[in-house]
């Protein structure tokens, strides 16, 4: 086990599997919000769900908006259980925020690989 510590975007508790990406994600127009799936054309989880991971990617990109596609997520069921960040900016700091996503940045994502078995809590990370 490897423990990592971050800056806290919205605090709590998540475990699961590690989905990482080194490319951002743009949520409104990126990802399909009824489904989870990654929809972005070119990326490299195009056609892959994040519904119940632990999505691991540098940061955000695109409209405002995709705070809102966050939050639709969370209510549609089909949201990642936490999201890791390299260096977070406010869309996705946002819709972390209200969709009580936990949620930490300034972590070496490059210690992260899919499949991993992570443990978010607060600031700090696991990984097994």
């Amino acid at each position: 086990m490897e423990q990592l510590n971050g800056r806290i975007i919205y605090k709590g508790r998540a475990e699961g599997e590690a989905l990482v990406t080194n490319m951002p994600i743009s949520f409104y127009g990126g990802v399909d919000p009824n489904t989870g799936t990654v929809i972005e054309k070119g990326h490299d989880l195009e056609g892959i769900s994040i519904k119940d991971k632990i999505l691991v990617f540098p940061q955000g990109k695109g409209s405002t908006v995709g705070s809102y596609t966050l939050y639709r997520m969370k209510k549609n069921g089909t949201a990642p259980k936490g999201m890791i960040n390299k260096e977070t900016e406010t869309i996705v700091a946002v819709g972390a925020i209200i969709s009580e996503i936990p949620f930490i940045d300034k972590i070496d994502t490059t210690k992260i690989k899919t499949g991993n078995k992570i443990t978010i809590e607060n600031e700090k990370l696991t990984l097994c």
